[in-house]
């Protein structure tokens, strides 16, 4: 039977994962609320 408390322990993320996770999280992505918001933005302006 595996000893998940021990398996856990064992555990280290890879090096590619962490890479991975630090150049997605560098990037200053713009997601979907932004790009409402910047659509809004643009029709107020050309609305007044």
């Amino acid at each position: 039977m595996l000893d998940f408390e021990e398996e856990l322990r064992k555990f280290h993320p890879s090096i590619e994962v962490e890479d991975a996770e630090e150049a997605i999280f560098s990037q200053d992505l713009t997601d979907i609320a932004d790009a409402l918001i910047q659509v809004l933005e643009k029709s107020k302006k050309s609305g007044e």
